[in-house]
């Protein structure tokens, strides 16, 4: 296993929580960190396009997720129809694009690992909240909760609330709402951020992939003062 970054097997000043057994509470991102979205949100905006006559180059949009899908359809529709055509797209997701979404290599591992520590694993998230709980049923990754539409620092609050001292992302956003929320950010370059972005935004860890979760998460947590 490769991690990069800071060193981090210690909890930094001023992290959130603490390190026995069940108070563990480690964050995941959704897109692309656990699922690989990509095929499902690119078959749902060629069905939105499809259905509104408006042009949505769909491979372009696929390689920016992570923040709101507001700020992607502004690249295709004006303005005043931006509402509209979110509440629609969110509508056609579950036909179009559940099905088509695969996890990430080591996801269903990751969360799992958490729970062998006696951890609990949330899922902070973007994505509309019903759809983001429709992935994680249909592929079988069980989380103790799932929160929805918070980006970047805006996540902070939902991984304070929950004590979460871990946050684990592919997105510049990601380490952003980590670092906000006082939790260590491990990331993954998986989506569309290279590490160094990742590292230059100020990541703690990077891993090459969740693969790399599980052992180095039981290092980290073995590491923590009794």
């Amino acid at each position: 296993m490769v991690a990069r970054g800071r060193p981090a097997v210690g909890l930094p000043c001023g992290r959130v929580g603490t390190m026995d057994g069940m108070n563990l509470t480690v964050g995941f991102d959704l897109d692309m960190t656990l699922i690989d979205s990509r095929p499902g949100i690119r078959a749902a905006y060629q069905a939105l396009s499809a259905e509104t006559g408006t042009f949505i180059d769909a491979d372009e949009a696929v390689t920016r997720l992570g923040p709101p899908l507001e700020e992607e359809l502004a690249h295709w529709f004006p303005e005043a129809e931006i509402p509209a055509m979110a509440d629609r797209y969110r509508e056609i997701y579950p036909t179009y694009a559940i099905g088509p979404t695969p996890a990430m290599p080591g996801a269903r591992e990751a969360v799992e690992a958490v729970r062998a520590l006696g951890g609990r694993a949330i899922v902070v998230t973007a994505k509309h909240e019903p759809n983001a709980r429709l992935h994680l049923s249909h592929l079988g990754i069980e989380a103790d909760a799932v929160i929805g539409w918070l980006w970047a620092e805006a996540k902070a609050g939902a991984l304070r609330e929950h004590g979460a001292q871990v946050y684990v992302g592919d997105h510049v956003g990601d380490v952003r709402g980590a670092r906000t929320a006082g939790a260590l950010s491990v990331v993954v370059p998986t989506g569309p951020c290279p590490e160094e972005e990742l590292l230059e935004a100020g990541a703690d860890v990077v891993l090459p992939d969740l693969t790399a979760l599980p052992q180095w998460l039981a290092q980290y947590v073995a590491a923590q003062p009794a």
